[in-house]
């Protein structure tokens, strides 16, 4: 018997033990099947789990292939002469070509209490470089590429001191350079995308601080308060990857000293340090802790990410979302439930789904908890697939708005930052969806796709089918060149209990909040059913207001499409029924209240929370 034999007989002999239900199944054999509940502190799990590349994974969603054509179609429609404008005004270079306003925009005279045109020249155009190698990976689009690679030369010949110093994001825009650049070497091979990151570093080094510098700190000298909102506290993620990517050690060097220490060591020792702070910076800080635990080993790094997850999570939305008015608030406070009445400006949608999707994407490859899973999905479910579409004239969705009198609008600003986010968002669905290690595939996020890897040599196939979240059932179809012996596992959300899996017919309950693990011998026509049960369930908005709830089915929030302030039992809610594929009511008694999740609403008035009778 070989080594990994031995192992799958030694799990499926504790799972039998722990488990009657595996025994009585008729004409279970060791070798056929062996399930057990995968535990984060297992020490046979220990080494990170690795993503999938984007072209491993095709996407057979309709919701999520739209998004990913809409926004590649608006940045292969910009003007490369546009893109280049601001960096070759900044420094006194003829600019040809239209001016594309918004904040992509450089105005000399730019009056910062407008935060209108103007405000970040140059700052997304990292972000659309990386977005456009990331497509080109998922694709293999050839003009694409040829994109990439002629706005990398142009970029290259405006590289000036003067463009940092006449920009009051220097350290946010080489950050997004810096992306941008390593995922042309990455994805598209541009030879040439480390030596420009090269000379990129060379002259931004000496307009940048010496180290972290907080949001709102003074560290320029007799400038106005807008230059204070740099984010230099988040620069290390990109370094880090741009030195596992092969840049040098250099970038190790640099992503050490720009990390936020200060703010990591209270959060390491469990102090929570995230009210007051800005909320999409602050998040996307941590992804820089999880790298500098990726790239050093740094244990206090982790912590740090572990224990901020974990206060983000207890002052989220029930949607996910964070930061209402883009501002952190206090595990325990009233803030969260003041903001249904006080602001519109709920969740800074693409930049926190970015953030929240990086974050749990490291911590669940650390961990293996399947709780980050859980977390990434409620948060894409119910705010970035939501979002309204980024359009080519620069309008931008930018907040999802939780008021009881909520609505979805565009930003007032062309071009802000979630014009960067959003098509990296776009394609970052297929790296979240499945994971691999070497013993196997984790499958994460319920989306119908199709994997395509190798495992020991064996080329395999395995193709998702499910209408999810719509409905709990999921299939999934195996092909392989040869058989095999792997183990998939599959996460089982928390919410989903009484779940159950079959393989090839044979069913078995599994625990919720875990990965499932199926180890076993696969051949081409195997089979694996997973049951989900989409229970309704109500979710306060925090501990001083449990009678202000929201519905949630299975992991989708449902909105009250109303402009009133609907009178409703929690009865009520529990008892909704569904009324098509995506819409559910609810029988009041002054009437039915139609549900809809974030996805399916238009231009309707809605409400994420009621106050129940």
């Amino acid at each position: 018997m070989s080594p990994s034999r031995r192992i799958s007989r030694r799990r499926f002999l504790k799972s039998a033990a722990l488990a009657s239900a595996a025994s009585a199944i008729p004409g279970l054999r060791t070798s056929a099947l062996a399930i057990d509940s995968s535990s984060p502190s297992n020490p046979k799990q220990s080494a990170n789990l690795e993503e999938f590349s984007y072209g491993d994974v095709t996407l057979n969603s309709a919701l999520h292939e739209q998004q990913l054509r809409e926004t590649h179609a608006v940045l292969m429609d910009l003007s490369e002469d546009a893109l280049l404008k601001p960096f070759r005004q900044m420094i006194g270079q003829p600019a040809p070509g239209e001016d594309l306003g918004g904040w992509y925009r450089y105005e000399p005279n730019y009056d910062w209490h407008t935060f209108d045109a103007g405000f970040a020249p140059t700052a997304t155009f990292g972000q659309w470089v990386s977005a456009l190698a990331r497509t080109y990976a998922i694709t293999g689009s050839q003009p694409a590429r040829e994109k990439v690679l002629r706005l990398n030369r142009q970029y290259a010949q405006v590289i000036d001191g003067q463009f940092y110093e006449n920009n009051r994001f220097p350290a946010y825009c080489y950050d997004k350079l810096v992306c941008g650049l390593i995922d042309s070497h990455k994805y598209v091979g541009d030879p040439d995308a480390f030596a420009i990151l090269q000379k990129t570093t060379d002259t931004a080094l000496q307009y940048l601080p010496p180290h972290a510098i907080e949001h709102g700190q003074v560290w320029r000298p007799g400038k106005d308060e807008s230059w204070t909102w740099d984010e230099s506290y988040t620069m290390p993620e990109n370094l880090f990857l741009a030195y596992q990517r092969g840049a040098g050690e250099r970038y190790r060097m640099l992503g050490v000293q720009y990390l936020n220490d200060v703010f990591f060591d209270r959060l390491a020792n469990g102090q929570n340090d995230l009210a007051g702070r800005h909320a999409y910076s602050h998040v996307n800080s941590l992804c820089s802790a999880m790298q500098a635990y990726l790239t050093i080993g740094s244990e206090k790094h982790l912590r740090a990410a572990k224990n901020g997850f974990d206060m983000l999570a207890a002052q989220s939305f029930v949607t996910g979302g964070w930061g209402p008015d883009e501002i952190l608030r206090a595990t325990g406070s009233t803030d969260v439930y003041d903001s249904l009445t006080k602001t519109h400006s709920g969740f800074e949608t693409p930049c926190g789904s970015y953030a929240h999707f990086k974050l749990t994407r490291y911590l669940l490859r650390v961990t293996r908890d399947s709780r980050y899973g859980d977390s990434m999905e409620r948060v894409m479910y119910n705010t970035i697939l939501g979002a309204k579409p980024l359009e080519r004239d620069g309008r931008t969705f930018y907040y999802s708005d939780y008021n009881f009198k909520g609505s979805k609008v565009y930003s007032p600003h062309g071009w802000p930052c979630c014009s960067g986010t959003m098509p990296q968002v776009a394609a970052d669905y297929r790296i979240n969806t499945y994971f691999r290690d070497g013993h196997g595939v984790y499958v994460n996020l319920y989306i119908p796709s199709t994997l395509r890897w190798s495992q020991g040599g064996v080329q395999i196939v395995l193709t998702q089918k499910s209408e999810y979240p719509d409905d709990g059932h999921v299939q999934f179809e195996i092909k392989t060149s040869k058989p095999v012996e792997f183990a998939a596992s599959l996460r089982i959300p928390a919410w989903a209990e009484g779940a159950s899996v079959a393989v090839n017919g044979r069913r078995e309950a599994v625990q919720s909040g875990t990965f499932m693990r199926v180890w076993r011998q696969w051949k081409t026509g195997d089979r694996v059913d997973l049951e989900l049960p989409m229970k309704a369930r109500l979710e306060a908005v925090d501990p001083q207001h449990a009678d202000t709830v929201a519905l949630v089915v299975g992991p989708v929030v449902l909105f009250a499409v109303t402009d009133a302030d609907p009178r409703v039992t929690r009865a009520q809610l529990l008892a909704a029924k569904q009324n098509g594929t995506r819409s559910w009511q609810v029988e009041t008694a002054s009437g039915t209240l139609k549900m809809l999740p974030f996805t399916e609403i238009g231009e309707e008035p809605y409400t994420t929370y009621v106050r129940v009778a």
